[in-house]
């Protein structure tokens, strides 16, 4: 048995709040593992006034139910990796590179990731051709296959947010340590953000990380 690839092409979907010529930034928010685009971006409403806000959905979709009703999607599993990375890269960046094509020059660029978009939206801002000025990563595990030398050199102008819940059951406080300490040996500028609640956005902490 021999493995092959071919590439080819598939439309991606994603949902956006604000109105890209009026913008002066632009957010990406990348969802976690289950979810769809349009209802993560549901948690950003009320935030778009002078911004676009736009949600990828991952280009991987599956049952969550037995019924077969309730619909959610992925960026990725561990099958295929590589190209699974790949792919995710080359999407994100075309969809960045489209959505600035209908802003003003220069408009800045942040990405948020939660939960399993957190290892996503490292992946991207740190692999990908697309910088972000500001990083929040909410609830997740950075990737281990980035080194401090890549942090180093594509997070030097970036600020790094990084977000906790305190009643967190599936994220423990052991990785928002580690994340701190991959930081700091890198030497990236970031700030910690912790909330009394669980695997969740919290309404009143993204409004103020998102506005600010």
């Amino acid at each position: 048995m021999q493995e092959h690839h071919i590439t080819v092409p598939r439309t991606a979907r994603y949902h956006t709040l604000g109105v890209p010529r009026d913008a002066r930034e632009v957010w990406i928010v990348l969802h976690g593992y289950g979810h769809l685009a349009r209802y993560f971006l549901r948690h950003f409403e009320g935030a778009e006034q002078g911004r676009l806000i736009v949600a990828p959905e991952g280009l991987n979709r599956y049952y969550l139910d037995e019924g077969h009703t309730r619909v959610g999607a992925t960026w990725m599993t561990r099958e295929d990796r590589e190209h699974e990375i790949a792919d995710q890269l080359t999407y994100l960046d075309a969809l960045a590179t489209s959505i600035l094509g209908e802003c003003q020059a220069n408009t800045a660029v942040h990405v948020l990731g939660f939960s399993q978009g957190v290892a996503t939206a490292c992946r991207w801002t740190v692999l990908g051709n697309t910088r972000a000025a500001r990083l929040v990563l909410w609830g997740g595990s950075m990737p281990p296959d980035l080194d401090s030398a890549s942090l180093a050199a594509r997070w030097s102008t970036t600020l790094v947010e990084l977000v906790h819940g305190e009643q967190d059951t599936i994220v423990p406080a052991s990785v928002l340590a580690q994340s701190e300490a991959k930081l700091r040996q890198a030497g990236v500028h970031h700030r910690t953000h912790r909330f009394d609640g669980g695997h969740a956005l919290d309404k009143l902490l993204l409004q103020r990380l998102i506005t600010a």
